[in-house]
């Protein structure tokens, strides 16, 4: 369990709810943690078990069926979700896609979504990677066209978090081409509208429980009134989230080593070599007492950062250090935790192999790791 005793982020307010986090996942995804491995993708019966506890999207008014709390409760779910070891898309749902339509969506796409996204009947996704567009987001080739009164949209996305489970996808498509970054545009598509298909639900190294998939747009025709914001503003829609999506990533970053840690002394001070405890050992205690000075570190800065973003005051090249550095931290803790299990690391019934393989990407997506320095370097 997380100790938040001398956290100086979060209120009263945010523990009671960490209470009421800790219980609904013991009952609802804990139990099932193999199972949503085994499957490849969580189902909606958690989803509507978190959005009945209020844990989906919080941050949503009321007007919409929300709780109208701050960012600082989504950060409570996410650290529980990271130190629980699961990868399970609700964050993307609270962190990201949320703010989307409640920031630029019209008053109709907000009461035809919002509600079930605060209550688990609407699971979203927003598909910005394609085969030949990572972190290079101008670099998209997929397109929406508008006829009439209907963007025809084409083009094919790739590792699209939520992308089975999706009701609805945040495709984001160039609608002038010949306008670069300046003629992106985000377009709405429902699951169901013809020439919209979602592909395979990819085998990855790790976060197995993630639906991660690939989505397939061919001719697939949705109302005009389906622009999600300013048409041509898309790319900027896009950096106007980024440092909230980057926080979310240092957020379970930081859980996630945290519980890397607590695995690795659980098991050394249980594990015996050469007539002793493997925590007897001055590498062992050297090891893990260099990696609890560096978490210390990490939960200090990652409360400056979350007060700093709740105050509207985190900038874009101070979320992009942190995601870089609390994802190297993250990998750091969980390849030196799994060497402290020596060969019982490398099996994936202990869950440091699941820590491990599951932290990989963490330095990949939300912008990879190169990119981030690039970010910050900008700022100089």
């Amino acid at each position: 369990m997380l100790d938040t005793s001398r956290r100086t982020a979060y209120n009263a307010a945010h523990a009671a709810f960490r209470d009421t986090v800790r219980r609904v996942f013991a009952e609802h995804m804990t139990p099932h943690l193999d199972r949503h491995e085994a499957e490849g993708i969580v189902g909606r019966e958690a989803w509507l078990a978190l959005g009945e506890a209020g844990m989906l999207c919080p941050t949503v008014s009321e007007e919409y069926g929300g709780l109208g709390l701050d960012f600082g409760f989504n950060c409570v779910v996410t650290e529980e979700l990271a130190y629980l070891g699961s990868s399970a898309g609700f964050t993307l749902q609270n962190d990201i896609t949320v703010n989307y339509f409640e920031r630029l969506g019209t008053e109709e796409q907000r009461r035809k979504y919002l509600p079930g996204m605060v209550s688990g009947e609407i699971i979203t996704a927003i598909a910005m990677t394609e085969p030949g567009a990572g972190s290079d987001l101008q670099g998209i080739r997929s397109t929406a066209v508008l006829e009439g009164d209907e963007w025809v949209v084409n083009g094919s996305k790739t590792y699209i978090t939520n992308g089975q489970n999706a009701d609805c996808v945040i495709v984001v498509a160039k609608t002038d081409p010949s306008q670069g970054a300046k003629g992106t545009s985000l377009i709405l598509v429902d699951a169901g509208t013809p020439g919209f298909e979602r592909g395979r639900n990819l085998d990855k190294i790790g976060q197995h429980s993630a639906d991660t998939s690939e989505l397939f747009f061919n001719d697939c025709r949705v109302p005009r009134g389906n622009l999600l914001g300013g048409e041509g503003r898309g790319f900027i829609h896009l950096m106007e989230e980024l440092p909230q999506e980057r926080l979310s990533i240092a957020v379970s970053a930081q859980a996630g080593a945290q519980r890397a840690f607590d695995e690795a002394v659980r098991f050394v001070k249980e594990r015996t070599a050469f007539g002793k405890a493997v925590i007897e050992f001055q590498n062992t205690k050297f090891v893990l007492a260099d990696l609890k000075a560096r978490l210390q570190v990490g939960w200090a800065h990652l409360d400056w950062a979350i007060t700093r973003h709740l105050a509207g005051e985190l900038y874009t090249d101070e979320a992009s250090a942190a995601k870089l550095w609390h994802t190297d931290l993250q990998w750091e803790c969980c390849d030196k935790a799994l060497q402290l299990h020596g060969g019982a690391g490398y099996m994936n019934e202990y869950p440091i192999a699941r820590l491990w393989r599951d932290a990989r990407v963490q330095r990949i997506y939300g912008g990879t790791n190169e990119i981030m320095k690039e970010v910050v370097g900008r700022s100089l």
